[in-house]
C-alpha cells in the first residue's frame, strides 16, 4: 500500500485529493491548522487516515512534523503540497503580503526541500504542489499571491531540473489550477469555475501520470498559452 502526505487537507481541493488517495488504496497523512476538522475527516476511515495538526508558517517545526508523520505512515511515495493563502489587496496592506510571503514561499519551501531530501535519500519518490495559473503574469489585486505563485512555479522546474540531474525515480508534478469553488476564488467576474470534485480528478489523473505541469481544468492550458504570449502593455490595461 503506498503511502502519501496531503499538506493542507482540512478543506477545499486537498479534502477531495485525499478522498480519492483513501478511494485508490493510499494510505494517507493528512497536515492543517484545525484539529478538529483533520479529526472530522480520520473518523471516516480511521485505519486509513493519519494527522498531524500544524501551521506550515512555523518552519522550524516542519521537519520533525513531517518526520514523524511519515514514520507514523510507514514510508512515504508522495507528498502534496496543497495549503496557501492568497488576499485581494489592492492598498497594499504589509500584513496581508506577508501572510502570503510566509505561507506560500517561506513555508511552501521549507516543506519542497524536506520533501525533496527525503526522496533523494530514499533514491524515489513524487512531490506535487498546487501552484496556480496566476503565477504566470502580475496582478495588480493580489501582487504578493501572483509573484508567490511565480515562485512556486519556478522553484518547482528547478527541483525537477535537479531530479532529472540525479538520474533517480523523483517526479516534480506541478499543478497550476485556474479558478476553482474553493475559499481562495476570489473576486468579482469569476469565470470556468470548476467544482472541487471536478479539480481533484483531473490532479489525480495528472499525478499518476507522473506529468510535469498540468493545468486545472484542461481548458485553462489554452489561456496560459495567450496569457504568457502577451505583451507588457496588454496585461498593463487588464
Amino acid at each position: 500500500m503506498k503511502k502519501a502526505i496531503i499538506i493542507g487537507a482540512t478543506s477545499g481541493i486537498g479534502k477531495a485529493l485525499a478522498a480519492l488517495l483513501i478511494e485508490n488504496d493510499f494510505q494517507v497523512g493528512i497536515t492543517g491548522r484545525r484539529t478538529n476538522l483533520l479529526e472530522e475527516i480520520k473518523s471516516t476511515n480511521p485505519n486509513r487516515y493519519f494527522i498531524k495538526s500544524f501551521d506550515i508558517k512555523e518552519v522550524s517545526q516542519i521537519n520533525q512534523h513531517l518526520n514523524d508523520l511519515t514514520l507514523e505512515l510507514g514510508g512515504l511515495d508522495l507528498l502534496i503540497i496543497s495549503s496557501g493563502t492568497g488576499d485581494l489587496n489592492e492598498k497594499l496592506e504589509f500584513e496581508i503580503e506577508k501572510r502570503t510571503i510566509d505561507t506560500n514561499i517561506i513555508g511552501f519551501t521549507a516543506i519542497a526541500d524536506w520533501a525533496f531530501n527525503f526522496f533523494q535519500n530514499q533514491k524515489h519518490g513524487q512531490l506535487v504542489a498546487i501552484s496556480s495559473i496566476a503565477g504566470l503574469r502580475g496582478n495588480h489585486l493580489a501582487p504578493s499571491y501572483s509573484a508567490s505563485k511565480a515562485y512556486q512555479i519556478n522553484y518547482l522546474e528547478s527541483l525537477r531540473i535537479k531530479a532529472s540531474k540525479s538520474k533517480l525515480p523523483i517526479y516534480i508534478t506541478d499543478i497550476r489550477p485556474g479558478f476553482v469553488n474553493t475559499e481562495m476564488a476570489k473576486g468579482d467576474g469569476l469565470f470556468w469555475v470548476s467544482s472541487v470534485e471536478k479539480a481533484a480528478n483531473q490532479i489525480f489523473k495528472a499525478i499518476y501520470k507522473n506529468q510535469k505541469v498540468a493545468y486545472v481544468t484542461k481548458r485553462w492550458g489554452v489561456l496560459a498559452c495567450i496569457m504568457k504570449s502577451l505583451p507588457s502593455w496588454a496585461i498593463e490595461k487588464m
